[in-house]
């Protein structure tokens, strides 16, 4: 009796706290189907993994490494990369295949945002093309919300969103009472957002306070407000209120500061290490406080998709079941396809997992509706309330703790034996 083929299994770009439990959704579908999957693997750190036919077992390892995949965050577990394979690159395209069909590969998994459907997608054609009969399917994941299209027809939202909307709200909540209680000396507080495009992050903090009776200012990348606005905007409520909560984008346009990109091309907006909350709060001294005390900031950093603690219930649950959806879909569907979350018409909360092609997929990238902000340009509408409130669920996440520690996930170090040359991906090679 013949084996039936091998998995791999990869993820892309920056983390969440719940891209592991699509991973698990991934693993433990294809664990119960032998007959279908034979053993999985993990390339180790994405796509680069595969290049350097880094292959972790997966089907090696205890099931209770496995199922704490949960409420594992980050991308610790497997890894992830920033490693994009581009037009030209013909060495590295040749090199998965090689490395796939050395290991008896039949099914791909890639999980991430659009860039990575694109990588999955390239893949997909180029196995069809070299004769190689591989299922390649991906697998969404993106705190940003950017994958889709802007009438929410291909995805409603994406795994990690939820989760990063719920530290938002909760993080406001926080800093709120401190700003309460400090705003005689402390009157405003600037709090920098990840997104470097797109307004889902920063939108997020309004779920803080539904209600309106905070000080609370946001901010979008696409608000498009200017410095000597958003400051009058602060001044005015300082007047009115005695201190003001600022919550900007990273993205949001403050003129001459300059512009870096990271690997994918991205642009990520810092200048000699200035941040944009900071470049806020020297505009905001400069100009002068109607008030007394001095303007601080506070720039969230990575915790932002790696803090397991405020992630979303529903976050968790929808990862898993979207990673299941990705397997069932790769086991009857074939190549070529992306799973996806579309919520159901009606006034309770519910969705349904569905594929859509990843050709359709590939490179896409959603807008923050201009009618989900306020005419203000510094508030979201109830809109975007009514949508992303659901995101975040009710209750918080059950994390085993070890010695008052978190317990994560820890695979033992079981890689597959090497069958290929040593090789250097291509980029590196240029870089180096």
């Amino acid at each position: 009796m013949t084996n039936p083929p091998n998995v791999i299994v990869a993820q892309s770009g920056g983390p969440s706290p719940v891209i592991n439990n699509s991973v698990r959704g991934i693993v433990e579908t294809c664990l119960e189907s032998p007959k279908t999957f034979g053993t999985v693997y993990a390339a180790w750190h994405g796509i680069e993994g595969v290049l350097k036919e880094a292959l972790l077992d997966l089907s090696a390892q205890p099931r209770g490494e496995i199922a704490l995949l949960r409420t594992t965050p980050a991308a610790g577990a497997i890894g992830t990369c920033r490693y994009k394979l581009k037009e030209g690159q013909d060495e590295d395209f040749q090199r998965v295949i090689d490395v796939m069909k050395a290991h008896h590969v039949g099914t791909f998994f890639y999980t991430g945002g659009n860039d990575s459907m694109d990588t999955a997608n390239k893949i997909a054609i180029l196995a069809k093309e070299r004769g190689l009969d591989l299922v390649a399917t991906g697998v969404p994941k993106t705190i940003d919300n950017d994958v889709g299209d802007s009438e929410f027809r291909l995805i409603d939202h994406t795994p990690g969103y939820g989760s990063v909307a719920r530290y938002w709200a909760l993080t406001v909540q926080g800093a709120n009472e401190e700003n309460a209680g400090s705003c005689p000396a402390d009157p405003v507080l600037v709090m920098q957002a990840m997104g470097r495009k797109i307004g889902f992050i920063p939108a997020a903090a309004r779920l803080a306070d539904p209600d309106r009776r905070l000080p609370l200012h946001i901010y979008l990348a696409e608000s498009g407000v200017s410095l000597e606005q958003l400051a009058d905007n602060v001044s005015d409520e300082l007047k009115h209120c005695g201190r003001c909560l600022v919550v900007v984008s990273e993205g949001f346009d403050v003129g001459d500061l300059g512009a870096r990109h990271d690997a994918f091309g991205h642009v990520q907006f810092s200048s000699s290490g200035t941040t944009v909350a900071q470049i806020l709060v020297n505009y905001l001294a400069d100009a002068g406080l109607p008030v007394g005390g001095a303007p601080r900031c506070n720039v969230c950093g990575t915790d932002q998709r790696h803090n397991m603690i405020y992630a979303s219930t529903v976050d968790l649950d929808e990862a898993y079941k979207v990673g299941r959806q990705a397997a069932l879909i790769a086991a009857t569907e074939g190549t070529g396809w992306m799973a996806t979350i579309l919520r159901q018409p009606g006034p309770v909360y519910r969705v349904r997992y569905d594929k859509v092609p990843l050709e359709e997929m590939a490179n896409s990238e959603r807008k923050f509706p201009d009618d989900w902000i306020a005419p203000n340009r510094r508030d979201v509408t109830d809109a975007f309330l009514d949508y992303v409130r659901p995101l975040i669920g009710d209750d918080w996440p059950s994390v085993p703790l070890v010695g008052g520690l978190q317990r994560f996930t820890r695979f033992l170090p079981i890689f597959a034996e090497k069958q290929c040359a040593e090789y250097v991906p291509q980029t590196y090679r240029k870089s180096h």
